[in-house]
């Protein structure tokens, strides 16, 4: 059974941080806010864990489209091929954001991921998301929170995802109403890029 945690984005609360950190580094799956939408997370550096949200998902891990949730670019090159100067001042540019930055890969990637050529990065702009990753040490790899409703895409209530998922996360970050907006995700792979998803970001540079 999930425990529902209430963190404000001002000054959250270190000993909650560290609740939800020690969750996750002990293969725990926590919900928890972003600049866009809520998003369920786990630890990139363990497998069963991102099997659970496989499993939820009811995809095999292998086909699943999480994005890398990085405090900052200080992670990039753990799981990117080197990137040139214009592409890394694009993303120094626009992140922290609400955007999703698909990159040619490396040999890094988590052992289920070895086959792929590309890799979805994200830091976004919020507080919470930004610590919980800080303090992990390491990135989060996640997926939105879906509603099934088909006029809203993105459950925006906590004590509603909370309902929704308690039997399935171990951690609900309460942070108040999330926003219904996903990442805008571009392709930098492409030459020029591609815009793959319109979301909250705004696309200006292509």
């Amino acid at each position: 059974m999930a425990e529902l945690l209430k963190l404000y984005s001002e000054n959250p609360h270190p000993r909650t941080l560290d609740k939800v950190v020690n969750v996750l580094k002990q293969g725990g799956l926590v919900i928890y806010p972003t600049d866009t939408v809520y998003a369920l997370g786990c630890d990139v550096k363990n497998i069963k864990a991102m099997e659970r949200i496989a499993r939820i998902k009811g995809v095999k891990l292998e086909h699943t489209q999480f994005s890398f949730i990085c405090h900052d670019l200080s992670h990039l090159s753990d799981y990117t091929a080197q990137l040139d100067s214009s592409t890394f001042k694009l993303l120094k540019r626009y992140f922290p954001g609400p955007y999703t930055f698909i990159l040619p890969s490396n040999k890094a990637l988590p052992h289920p991921f070895k086959k792929r050529k590309t890799v979805g990065i994200r830091v976004p702009d919020h507080p919470i998301a930004l610590e919980l990753v800080k303090r992990l040490g390491n990135p989060i790899v996640s997926t939105s929170i879906h509603d099934e409703d088909d006029v809203i895409e993105y459950t925006t209530d906590p004590e509603l995802i909370f309902e929704k998922w308690q039997k399935l996360a171990d951690i609900v970050i309460d942070n108040g109403f999330g926003g219904n907006r996903a990442s805008t995700v571009v392709d930098l792979t492409q030459d020029p890029a591609v815009v793959v998803r319109e979301g909250k970001g705004e696309v200006d540079f292509l």
